[in-house]
């Protein structure tokens, strides 16, 4: 994988920041990071006739970032009313020093917000990384500091990380500051990424402030995004290809009243070009054929084990709870095949110890693809405990199972028995549909029947089924009513798009001409 971008804790930006205040001239992080706000500041948010600004400073030294903003911007010729909450006897010495400067450029400071002014936009430097909202809750004035910021409905600017917001976890227990812009510093935070981070983060940029992070601190966790995709996809098919090149996907589900989502995931699968799609449907009397997709080849359950040529399973997707789904399940687990385990199957395992423990001591790849409330009930804990330690839940799926996850949710995150993490950067609410769950099980299956490794068919699902919803974003204009069956053909479109590019010309087919 070529240079994906790194995540780091709090903990690991802290050992960051020490390693650099230890080099022979350490770099003044504060300046460089106001510095770096302000020029955002500037060149995204304001102009000629949008001149004023709102200079919230924090107590620590998201504060001290926070004055140096305002000192610049003032300098540039903006008019700036910094209000400043905390205590200048209590700030570190780079922080007073920052208070020092703007209060000797001639600035001015506030208690509260003025009830007379007038602001085109906002600077939040109240609190950064440091804070921990869910062990040490907001008190009520800094809740109706951002309650009143956000009643303003401004363009913001977040200083590291929305006031509020938890930058390991993603939570934001009472309120936060809902930024347009999170200017980031040294290096993505997991909370802009995931949970409420999505609602809170705004548009995200990084300013590393001249530091090489990786080469200091060697990241576990990275931002899946396009150009980290882009190195995942397959290599485009070669002119004399049969269908066995591409794989065989077998699909294990469809109970009474859930074919649908057997049907689903098979669509998905064949769409996302599996050579061949075999699907085992468990519902009474099942249809022998689909007049929707003919292509798929509905079988005897049975019948899927006894094929020689499939390249994964997929078990889950309308699988039921009966005894003949338990049966299916066990059956599976002992195949040496790659598995891709969805709903049901997931709630099998978590109520059966002997399908737990099988999971466990397989040797072939295992992909998991939980929601929350799915992954509580595999980890024995409650949907907020998941929600609230999402990256935690991910790490303990993966390795307490020993098997690839997904954590579904707003920020999905892919994590690996070797403790490596991804945080998906695609995705909208339209997703929050039924079926959309069944598609990405059988968009993974497809990548896993065409050679890719397990990793990288999880990745690339992931990123590609949230990306085929944010191009239907556009096309629907908004998510509500966005289908799963919508996201299948969008997924087909893009993945094309990706391998081939976006102005294609094929010559699949002989070309000749007789004069």
């Amino acid at each position: 994988m070529n240079n994906p971008i790194p995540l780091y804790s709090t903990a690991d930006i802290r050992e960051i920041e020490q390693l650099a205040a230890a080099r022979p001239n350490p770099p003044n992080l504060m300046e460089k990071a106001g510095l770096a706000a302000a020029h955002i500041t500037k060149n995204k948010l304001l102009s000629n006739d949008k001149n004023n600004l709102l200079v919230l400073a924090g107590p620590g030294n998201n504060g001290g970032d926070a004055f140096v903003t305002a000192r610049y911007l003032r300098a540039w010729g903006f008019q700036v009313t910094t209000i400043f909450t905390g205590d200048p006897s209590k700030l570190s010495q780079d922080a007073k020093q920052a208070l020092q400067n703007w209060l000797n450029a001639g600035g001015e400071l506030h208690n509260d917000i003025p009830s007379s002014g007038s602001w085109h936009v906002i600077i939040d430097g109240l609190f950064g990384i440091g804070l921990n909202p869910d062990k040490y809750p907001l008190d009520e004035k800094y809740q109706r500091l951002i309650a009143a910021v956000n009643h303003m409905n401004l363009p913001v600017l977040a200083l590291d990380i929305p006031s509020g917001l938890s930058a390991d976890n993603g939570i934001a227990p009472s309120t936060a500051i809902k930024a347009t812009i999170t200017a980031t510093f040294i290096g993505l935070k997991p909370g802009l990424l995931t949970h409420d981070g999505c609602e809170y983060a705004g548009e995200i940029i990084l300013c590393d402030l001249d530091l090489d992070a990786v080469s200091m601190k060697s990241p576990q966790s990275w931002l899946l995004d396009h150009s980290l995709i882009k190195t995942l996809l397959p290599a485009p098919r070669p002119a004399n290809s049969h269908k066995g090149i591409f794989g065989s996907v077998g699909i294990i589900g469809g109970a009474s009243g859930m074919v649908g989502a057997a049907l689903l995931a098979g669509s998905a699968a064949l769409k996302l070009g599996a050579g061949r799609v075999y699907l085992g449907l468990l519902a009474n009397q099942p249809s022998t054929v689909d007049p929707a997709q003919p292509e798929l080849m509905l079988r005897p359950v049975d019948e899927l084990f006894e094929l020689d040529h499939l390249n994964c399973l997929i078990v889950g997707p309308g699988l039921g709870k009966e005894i003949s789904a338990c049966l299916c399940l066990e059956k599976t687990l002992q195949t040496s095949l790659p598995v891709v385990l969805d709903a049901d199957a997931l709630n099998l395992i978590a109520h059966h110890s002997e399908l737990a423990s099988a999971l466990r001591s397989r040797h072939a790849p295992s992909l998991l693809t939980p929601h929350a409330a799915e992954a509580a009930r595999l980890l024995g804990t409650d949907i907020a405990t998941v929600q609230n330690h999402r990256i935690q839940a991910a790490e303990d799926l993966a390795r307490n199972f020993n098997c690839l996850v997904v954590l579904k949710g707003a920020g999905s995150i892919c994590a690996f028995p070797n403790g490596h993490c991804y945080f998906n950067a695609s995705g909208n609410p339209g997703l929050s549909s039924a079926g959309t769950g069944d598609v990405l099980s059988g968009m993974t299956g497809a990548l896993l029947a065409q050679g890719l490794t397990s990793e990288n068919a999880l990745l690339l699902a992931v990123y590609l089924h949230g990306a085929a919803a944010d191009a239907l974003l556009e096309t629907l204009a908004g998510p509500i009513g966005m289908t799963a069956s919508e996201i299948i053909d969008s997924a087909r479109h893009l993945l094309n798009q990706w391998v081939y590019g976006p102005h294609a010309r094929f010559r699949y087919s002989h070309a000749y001409s007789i004069y």
